[in-house]
């Protein structure tokens, strides 16, 4: 099972840069950052753009890939976020991952003065079909609810090809249907709700949901790759090293190649030890290599 961390953008750079080299010399295979304009209760703080703090983490890293954790159409619009993206592909050369997802309401659109669209599901399928065509195609044209593209050029395309991975955010089957059709990968939260037990039940239950809709338009369970973001969980993934093992074998258990944990915080959200990240570096995610969980 490959592991992820994320780095929340809130940190000026000379204190962030090590945080990501870090990322990638303690062997995480992936790393990522939030897009968002400010998040929930850390709207007060600190806090820098995802798009260019990518690309500072491309220039300081060399193997691990760089995602957003998840980009939405809340404050995006699909031809300038293509350009961006496409730059981040060349930057990381071929690194990155988009991480999308619909984006809900609270800060990110209540700065915008915006109001959340009649369906933001409608409007998430069309961003992601829009995205899909403009980072795979050198020209695209698209009407919809919601956006209307008119000959857009893509040039020079994706270092990846015929475009960059997408890891779609889903947790109801409505999103699960944009997951398994434009997705890579699949990445869920699990259901909201303060029990731990009753959070990993929603988990295993959203999985079998997937793979139920993955059959569904005759695709393999094998062709996509299942991420769950540990720290959804009402308890912290990285409290002790024991706890992140557990939390580790049930995410495996229930099928899952990837799991995203976040940097540990002085205090508030995440708060936890750096300590106990560089244990669980040490000592169990040497474990965690091995055969494919599905």
């Amino acid at each position: 099972m490959r592991t992820g961390i994320v780095i929340l953008p809130e940190h000026r750079w000379w204190m962030a840069e090590h945080k990501w080299k870090a990322a990638e010399e303690y062997g995480f295979h992936h790393a990522w950052t939030y897009d968002h304009m400010g998040w929930r209760s850390l709207v007060d703080g600190p806090w820098f753009g995802a798009v260019p703090t990518l690309a500072a983490a491309a220039a300081v890293t060399r193997k691990i890939r760089l995602g957003t954790l998840v980009a939405s159409p809340n404050f995006r619009l699909p031809v300038p976020f293509a350009r961006e993206l496409l730059a981040l592909d060349d930057l990381t050369d071929g690194r990155f991952t988009l991480g999308v997802g619909a984006g809900g309401v609270g800060y990110d659109t209540e700065v915008m003065g915006t109001t959340p669209p009649r369906s933001r599901q409608r409007r998430f399928e069309e961003f992601v079909a829009s995205l899909d065509m403009l980072l795979a195609q050198e020209r695209t044209t698209f009407s919809g609810e919601y956006y209307e593209i008119r000959d857009a050029r893509s040039a020079p395309g994706c270092v990846q090809r015929p475009r960059l991975p997408f890891v779609v955010a889903a947790n109801g089957p409505k999103s699960m249907a944009v997951a398994a059709r434009y997705g890579t990968g699949w990445v869920t939260t699990g259901p909201e709700t303060d029990d731990e037990t009753e959070w990993w039940r929603g988990v295993a239950r959203m999985a079998e949901t997937f793979r139920e809709v993955l059959a569904g338009i005759g695709r393999t369970k094998e062709s996509i790759d299942f991420h769950l973001n540990a720290d959804s969980c009402p308890v912290y993934s990285l409290t002790s090293v024991e706890h992140f093992r557990d939390v580790a074998a049930k995410a495996r258990s229930l099928g899952f190649t990837d799991l995203i944990v976040h940097w540990p915080r002085a205090d508030g959200v995440y708060a936890g030890s750096e300590a106990v990240l560089e244990q669980v570096v040490t000592d169990v995610l040497p474990e965690l290599v091995g055969s494919d969980p599905r």
